[in-house]
């Protein structure tokens, strides 16, 4: 939906907070906003720099796949956009602020997850992925930086950067892209690929659940490509085996062979028997208990996310970009409003009279914390330990787990029946 000429944002209607996180595009920021409809209502804003995305043709295709998807797809557990518009020298994204933290930081904290906690989040993962691959898109980016928690404990995908549109049974892209770790080998050597991809690495998040790391590292980008292509896949012991069954499965280099590759799709999946005792409807309607509940003082609480980058000063750097009309024509449209704000406007104002019990209530509400006990006692010390050299995993049950190694770098270069969810 195109932004109304009643509605005209800009980087002014938004109070920066705090930094929480950043890449090569830009950055993401907490924000407030400070008029209109939803003021005082915190968001994520994430910014990108026109001038580094028309450096590449496929950088700024992504760009547009991004906020299309984001305002076409919506999705218990897919991240809402609901403002998007641009000056001229950047783009910005205002999403729902998911103050549960990344997936992975709660991981870190973990070590590993039972079963029955890494069941539920890959229930919620199947539905949201199952959801794209109807509307004809791979996501092709399934990794725990990109799966956050909302404050009730459930999952969003964010990040539609490598996102590809347009792809239907039968078609494949042959587009370099992704976190290695978690890259199906068709993508790695460049033999074309379908929606199959989500699935090798949703079995790559699943072993990276149980175990601590994913299935396939090594020291450098090229020996993890190796093991990926030709290592063996060894699963511990202390898995069930119906784990271990469906991570192979997923994880099979023969893409006819993958689970999830038919016609069938997410369908195939929640058939097998690791979900035997899974009520579907129940986990659409998010009526699941989650396993982790973020421990939240208020809705601008930023506990859940790393404070290498919440105690960065926010600064969204002077648009000082001179673009040429050719250039902005590129991102002509990017304006967006959702359409639940277009709503709440047209609702006839009525005043009501506060409550001042409730408001007093309210204010003493805080999350109960209910974290999973991992396979073992981790010692007291969160690991942060980013290196990308470490290979081991937990040989058994005993003993802390080790560092978790930050996955390599995204990289992006040039050459049944589905369950539907249908909003109210």
């Amino acid at each position: 939906m195109v932004n109304p000429k009643r509605i005209k944002l800009g980087p002014q209607d938004f109070e920066l907070k705090k930094v929480l996180g950043k890449g090569g595009y830009g950055k993401v920021f907490q924000v407030k906003k400070v008029s209109g409809p939803n003021a005082d209502r915190f968001f994520a804003m994430k910014v990108l720099k026109k001038a580094t995305i028309v450096r590449n043709q496929k950088d700024t295709a992504h760009t547009r796949a991004e906020r299309n998807i984001l305002e076409a797809v919506k999705h218990p557990f897919i991240v809402d956009l609901v403002y998007a518009f641009q000056t001229c020298g950047k783009l910005y994204l205002i999403l729902e602020y998911l103050s549960g933290g990344e997936l992975f930081m709660h991981l870190e904290r973990e070590g590993i997850f039972l079963e029955d906690t890494t069941c539920f989040y890959l229930c919620e993962i199947i539905l949201a992925l199952e959801h794209l691959h109807a509307l004809g898109i791979i996501y092709r980016d399934l990794k725990p930086e990109n799966i956050l928690l909302d404050q009730a404990g459930h999952i969003k995908l964010t990040d539609f950067g490598l996102c590809k549109e347009h792809i239907q049974d039968g078609i494949v892209t042959h587009t370099f892209c992704g976190t290695i770790e978690y890259m199906a080998p068709e993508i790695l050597t460049r033999s074309g690929h379908g929606k199959a991809v989500d699935w090798w690495s949703l079995g790559a998040l699943m072993y990276d659940m149980l175990t601590g790391l994913p299935p396939f590292t090594a020291e450098n980008r090229k020996k993890t490509i190796e093991t990926i292509l030709k290592g063996k896949l060894n699963l511990p012991g202390y898995l069930t085996s119906e784990a271990r069954d469906l991570i192979r499965r997923l994880m099979k280099r023969q893409v006819p062979q993958r689970l999830g590759a038919g016609i069938s799709d997410g369908a195939a999946v929640r058939a097998h028997p690791f979900f035997k005792h899974v009520q579907w409807t129940d986990v659409i309607h998010r009526r699941l208990e989650p396993p982790i509940k973020p421990v939240l003082n208020s809705d601008d609480d930023v506990s859940q996310f790393d404070t290498k980058f919440t105690r960065q000063i926010p600064i969204d750097s002077p648009d000082d970009a001179t673009l040429s009309e050719s250039v902005n024509l590129i991102f002509q449209g990017f304006t967006y409003v959702a359409p639940s704000v277009l709503e709440e406007m047209a609702r006839p104002r009525i005043s009501q009279s506060r409550s001042p019990r409730r408001a007093r209530y309210a204010r003493n509400i805080r999350h109960e914390e209910v974290m999973r006990v991992p396979f073992v006692q981790r010692n007291n010390t969160t690991h942060m330990n980013n290196s990308k050299d470490s290979n081991h995993h937990p040989a058994d049950a005993e003993g802390p787990f080790p560092p978790r190694p930050s996955p390599q770098d995204e990289v992006m270069e040039d050459p049944g029946h589905p369950f539907v969810y249908r909003s109210a």
